[in-house]
């Protein structure tokens, strides 16, 4: 596996933001989430749950609700707007002023064209889906409290909203309430205290489920107005209900971070009657479950403690494979982290700001595993506030570690760093082409005389650096027409090369010294999750988000021949079962063989000139291999070399001066920095 010493960093201090809002897209099978600081994630379910998009927040945006309508995504928020988003450009596309304040709920009817959303003045507003906006259409009656939640029936024809103490029907086309249901208070609660109906579920047999203040799930006839049954699932809040395609499943998410599923069932075996029964609770969270999302298979929950969980329904899924696995997504499947390994630099990008950090230096040489002193600690150069009200959505640092730039939705901004012994200077870029102007992805050239920005349609400008100027010299454009964004970019170490992939899962390669299109990789299935560019084969290495790894010659245009062994055999089965992707790919110079990736829980050496492991071979043998004798080490060594050692990674790369840099974000400093939840466990409770 070979020897480094390592820089192991703890100091990036990555906060995840919390969970605020769920809509989940059956027919494309994506799931869409918001944050808490107004960021919006997009999940593609049928591709291993890959990160696919994030589409940056905003000062004062604050998203409390989502929905789809068909292939479109519209928010809400206390800001009292209602916002599309252009998923292609990963910006919003417009934002609509609602006019009754500010708006806690959003959802669509079952066709498709129209939008209901409930204000802080009491009234439930109309909007008609256009073809490129929507179109305000009427009021439905108003009512003296705010309206918290909304639920269309899938006819269409009636609404129900959630409210302080009631809930209310309304007929859609009159806009008149047929039917006013109060929401006890619970045994023993204050008469002062108002239930707040958090959500509400209108099924087509016309029973409506709502889940409130008071922790109850109470179900109700639509028809009478009259209540069923009530569930008390906790002593605190039920504030998201969720429920299945067919209507059999119902999901309840509470304060206390338990997930209650409710099963529409005959409660005995020789009943025909069928009722909603309380059947299964899961624990997942240690704080607030705000958001929920049925899948066919799954429960989708997300909340306070920031990480999206999907929990499979065992009944729904194969014993025993990879999709019967609990899944916990608790960092962005892209890169946060910026290496100037011939500097000795880390750039850690946050929403509002970067930090730039020099590496500490050690005294002397040990065995493996030994922590060796520090002669030089490591050391915040400097802390960059972004300029305006848009969060940073990429951002990159040259390998000189001379040049700073990041990108947010409206603008590019570059710095130059000049260093004199201890003193750092930095000078902003005043002059910037007007060609650029945002990006989704920044890249610097090896030598750091060109900057790499992905900009809309999969595009690429190139940027020519200087210590006078920096001139704008070519777009280069991929033939395929695409709409999708750039979420990957690799340039050569010889300049040669330079590779971008898309949310289409194509793959284009550019001649930086024709300036031109060189091939396209063969499309395949899965998105890639990284890539890099050899640097003396000039072989392009790939790995997708269902853990397949592909290797094709720039030079020959076709994979190579490692590359179909390695399809031809298969992967091993433990390493497809991974549940986290590879985020970065690099190569030892020491060792041109060797192939550096990391995910979330290890990172991985992998050794060319040694066999594939089979199906029965000991993957995790590396502590087998060290108690043999050096003999019998050859017939037991395979080409993936793995390391666990390290734990919730952000970032593994590789130095000029070949130590290792493996950044780390323990999951347990980031549960410190919650705050805390309302019921804490205790002894033998």
């Amino acid at each position: 596996m070979g020897e480094f010493k390592v820089h192991r960093v703890r100091f990036f201090d990555y906060m995840p933001s919390a969970i605020r809002a769920m809509a989940f897209n059956s027919r494309t099978e994506r799931l869409a989430l918001s944050r808490a600081d107004g960021a919006l994630e997009v999940f593609n379910f049928a591709d291993s749950y890959f990160q696919e998009k994030v589409i940056p927040g905003q000062d004062g945006r604050a998203v409390e609700a989502l929905c789809w309508v068909r292939g479109r995504l519209f928010s809400a928020g206390l800001n009292g707007e209602i916002t599309e988003y252009d998923l292609e450009n990963l910006r919003p596309k417009y934002t609509m002023e609602a006019y009754g304040g500010p708006v806690w709920t959003i959802c669509s009817n079952s066709q498709g064209t129209h939008l209901a959303i409930g204000c802080e003045d009491g009234t439930v507003k109309i909007f008609e889906v256009l073809e490129e906006t929507i179109r305000f259409q009427r009021n439905l009656d108003r009512q003296k409290g705010r309206i918290i939640s909304l639920s269309w029936h899938p006819s269409g024809a009636l609404i129900a909203a959630g409210m302080m103490d009631m809930i209310k029907v309304f007929n859609a086309e009159s806009g008149h309430a047929t039917h006013r249901l109060l929401v006890e208070r619970g045994v023993g609660a204050s008469k002062s205290r108002e239930v707040v109906v958090w959500s509400v579920a209108f099924l087509s047999d016309h029973t409506i489920i709502s889940g409130d203040s008071a922790g109850k799930v109470q179900v109700w006839d639509g028809v009478t107005g009259t209540l069923v049954r009530t569930h008390l699932v906790t002593k605190w809040d039920v504030l998201a209900l969720s429920v299945s395609r067919d209507e059999s499943s119902l999901l309840a998410g509470t304060s206390e971070g338990t997930v209650v599923q409710f099963q529409f069932i005959s409660s005995t075996v020789d009943q025909h009657d069928k009722e909603w029964v309380r059947t299964r609770t899961f624990k997942n969270h240690t704080h607030d479950v705000r958001a929920l999302a049925h899948t066919d298979t799954a429960v989708v929950s997300g909340g306070m403690d920031t990480q999206l969980v999907v929990r499979p329904l065992l009944e729904k899924v194969e014993k025993n494979t990879q999709e019967s696995a609990l899944r916990k997504i608790a960092f962005p499947h892209r890169s946060l982290v910026s290496c100037g390994k011939k500097a000795g630099m880390l750039l850690f990008q946050f929403h509002g700001h970067l930090e730039l950090w020099r590496l500490g230096e050690s005294d002397g040489h040990g065995k493996p595993g030994d922590s060796l002193p520090v002669k030089r600690k490591p050391e915040k150069l400097i802390q960059l506030k972004r300029k305006g009200d848009d969060h940073i959505c990429c951002s990159a640092l040259s390998p000189c570690g001379g040049w700073l730039a990041y990108s947010t939705i409206s603008s590019v901004r570059l710095y130059r760093l000049q260093y004199n012994g201890s003193n750092i200077s930095i000078t902003k870029v005043a002059k910037l082409p007007k060609v650029l102007r945002s990006a989704h992805q920044l890249c610097f050239s090896s030598d750091s005389s060109k900057l790499f920005a992905s900009t809309t349609h999969s595009s690429v400008i190139i940027i020519a650096l200087s210590q006078s100027e920096c001139k704008y010299l070519h777009t280069l454009r991929p033939k395929s027409g695409t709409r999708q964004p750039v979420h990957l970019m690799s340039a050569s170490e010889d300049g040669k090369w330079l590779a971008t992939a898309n949310s289409d899962c194509e793959i284009h390669v550019y001649s930086l010294h024709k300036l031109k299109l060189h091939c396209t990789v063969p499309v395949y299935s899965s998105c890639p999750t990284a890539m890099a560019i050899h640097p003396t084969t000039s072989n392009l290495v790939m790995v997708h988000a269902d853990q397949q790894i592909f290797e094709y010659s720039l030079v020959q245009k076709e994979y190579t021949e490692w590359s179909r062994k390695l399809q031809k055999q298969g992967l091993h089965h433990l390493w497809l079962a991974r549940d986290t992707p590879i985020t970065h790919l690099t190569f030892n110079p020491r060792n041109p063989a060797h192939i550096i990736m990391h995910d979330t829980y290890m990172f991985c050496i992998i050794d060319q000139n040694l066999p594939l492991p089979d199906q029965k071979t000991l993957f995790y043998n590396q502590m087998t291999l060290r108690s043999l004798p050096e003999p019998e080490r050859t017939s037991h060594s395979h080409s993936f070399k793995i390391c666990k050692t390290f734990q919730h990674l952000l970032c593994v790369s590789l130095l000029e001066d070949h130590s290792l840099v493996v950044v780390e974000r323990p999951l347990l400093d980031i549960a410190s920095q919650l705050p805390a939840p309302v019921r804490q466990k205790k002894f033998a409770t």
